[in-house]
Formats: C-alpha cells, structure tokens, sequence
C-alpha cells in the first residue's frame, strides 16, 4: 500500500503525516508512506486543496487534517479490498 501526503510543509500537513504514520502503527500496516511537497507534483496528482492523502494513488481526503480513526477505517477498507472511502473535503 502506497499513502501519500500531499502539501507544503506547514503544520497542518505535518500534523496529517503524523497522524497517517499512527494509523498505520496502531494496524500494524507497513504502508510505503511520502511526503510530496512540490507543487507541480500535488497539481499533478489531482489534489487542489491540502493537506491531501492519497492511497494508492486515489485521493481520500483533500484541504482539512483528518483523524486517525478516519485514517483507519480508510487504511482498513483498502486492506479489507474496498476502495478507501469518497473524497473528504473541507467545507
């Protein structure tokens, strides 16, 4: 499983990465996790707002810091082979 966090180093992206590493800890998945940073590549990606989370590719959550119960039952439902859940964005 591949999760990536797309945005620019500030807090709340950092917190979203944080948060995504204790998810993956608290299920025991051992996720290929990164931080994409530059801004071509998150255009790229078809993220518009960050902090994003992508998982394999698919973004599931865009422009707000999720929770790490939110994190799992999207981590869960990959592993389970459903698809992570809609886009979660910012209102």
């Amino acid at each position: 499983m591949k999760i990536q966090i797309a945005g620019p180093s500030c807090p709340n992206c950092k917190t979203t990465e944080q948060r995504v590493v204790n998810a993956c800890a608290e299920l025991d998945v051992g996720a290929d996790i990164s931080h994409v940073y530059d801004y071509n590549e998150i255009a790229s990606l078809g993220v518009l707002r960050t902090p994003a989370v992508l998982i394999d590719g698919e973004i599931v959550v865009m422009g707000r810091v999720p929770s790490v119960g939110e994190l799992k039952k999207m981590i869960q439902s990959r592993l389970d082979g459903g698809q992570p859940g809609s886009i979660s964005r910012a209102s």
